[in-house]
């Protein structure tokens, strides 16, 4: 980790051990998180459960993360707490423990909130841990940062074939191993964290100018509510995707549990491999193009998964991984580039905004496919990257030396 003595020149550049170690923090942090829906499956078989359940489960985990998100975002602006983040991650933690022993839907309910607590808290000021560290080169410090978590997301269903479907309900306490290891890296990162909040008090030469866009009040609102529909429409679809397209081949194709659970490994690990460029092109080429072909991109190979066989959908699951992956990143940094004075308050509206709509979205398409069946709530959400067209409209913010692009 760097030390204060050479933090100074730490600001004008970027700093990788810092971007890797929160990178990787992310990845456990998601990692665990993701248990909660690949062992749906072992749920709904133990309990009875219906889909309208799975789908409730859901969203307590994503409202608790989703609604707490901004006011940690808030507090991380005005009252920095370099070790907050390994604080919150005693939350998972305990959530953890609380899941492999929950008897009833009620516990499990408040196992998966208090994990949901520990992401409210970590996902905002890490982000914000991860711009400080980026030297400027804030697309490829959120693609680092991003990278990490989409990994533990894709990584988390696969230990959950190899260890919770064999092994039971009781073998998710192993994981609360993995909290300890984050908090572990967590207090280190705080650590530098501290040296640097330190430097910045004690600097008495002139602060170096911030660049800025010259949009107004109202242009920012529109491109704000842009980003918005933008982000529904990604993880509405991201929803049907992560928490019932282990069903959906369960069903259709009469795929094992473990065999679902690969599928669903190979269409998340593609979604973490993806993440890395949107950040990078996003430096090089402008964030609205980065979304906007990422969005509507992956709308024609959605569009087909429905209506081909089993290793084509497989197949077409790793293509969308690929390409609608590279979104947040560039969503994340074009916000925060309109408003660069609340970076850690606008990280934590979109982290939250993903975690609840994601959320809506399972409980959703839960419900619907109580009502209907999992292959029809398949066809409707591949719709959803068609609103990815809306991005045309998201004005051009990236500033360099010579001024607004």
């Amino acid at each position: 980790m760097t030390t204060p003595r050479n933090l100074r020149s730490d600001r004008r550049k970027t700093v990788y051990s810092v971007l890797f170690a929160i990178g990787f923090a992310h990845l456990l942090n998601d990692m665990m998180q993701s248990v909660i829906p690949a062992v749906y499956p072992l749920l709904k078989e133990k309990f009875g459960f219906s889909f309208a359940q799975i789908g409730a489960i859901t969203l307590v985990f994503q409202l608790t993360s989703s609604l707490l998100q901004p006011v940690a975002g808030r507090l991380a602006d005005r009252h920095p707490r370099p070790y907050s983040l390994a604080a919150g991650m005693c939350f998972t933690l305990v959530g953890l423990l609380a899941l492999a022993t929950a008897p009833a839907l009620g516990w499990i309910m408040a196992a998966v909130g208090l994990i949901g607590c520990g992401s409210s808290v970590f996902h905002p000021e890490s982000s914000r841990v991860a711009q400080l560290a980026s030297g400027g080169r804030k697309g490829l410090a959120q693609s680092i940062f991003q990278v990490g978590g989409n990994a533990g997301s894709a990584v988390g269903p696969l230990l959950a074939a190899l260890i919770v479907i064999p092994f039971g309900q009781g073998s998710i306490g192993w994981f609360a191993l993995t909290a300890l290891l984050a908090i572990f890296i967590l207090v280190r990162i705080g650590r530098w964290y501290e040296c640097r909040l330190l430097v910045a008090a004690r600097r008495t030469a002139q602060p170096e100018a911030v660049r800025t866009h010259t949009l107004s009040k109202r242009q920012v609102r529109t491109a704000l509510g842009i980003l918005g529909v933008l982000v529904f429409s990604k993880y509405f679809y991201i929803a049907s995707m992560t928490d019932y397209f282990t069903f959906y081949l369960m069903d259709k194709f009469s795929v094992s549990m473990q065999g679902a659970q690969y599928c669903l490994f190979a269409f998340l690990a593609a979604s973490a491999a993806g993440t890395f460029f949107g950040g990078p092109l996003g430096d090089r080429i402008g964030r609205k193009y980065v979304i906007w072909g990422s969005i509507l991109g992956a709308a024609p190979f959605t569009l087909l998964l429905p209506y081909v066989g089993l290793t084509s959908a497989v197949a077409l699951a790793v293509v969308i991984g690929l390409v609608i992956s590279s979104a947040f990143s560039a969503i994340l940094v074009y916000a925060t580039d309109l408003m660069p004075a609340k970076v850690g308050m606008i990280s934590g509206v979109f982290f939250g905004l993903m975690f609840g709509l994601g959320g809506l979205g399972s409980a959703f398409f839960g419900w619907l496919a109580d009502r209907t069946s999992i292959e029809f709530i398949f066809r409707i959400s591949t719709l959803l990257p068609l609103l990815g067209i809306v991005a045309g409209f998201l004005p051009n913010v990236e500033v360099r030396d010579g001024g607004r692009r």
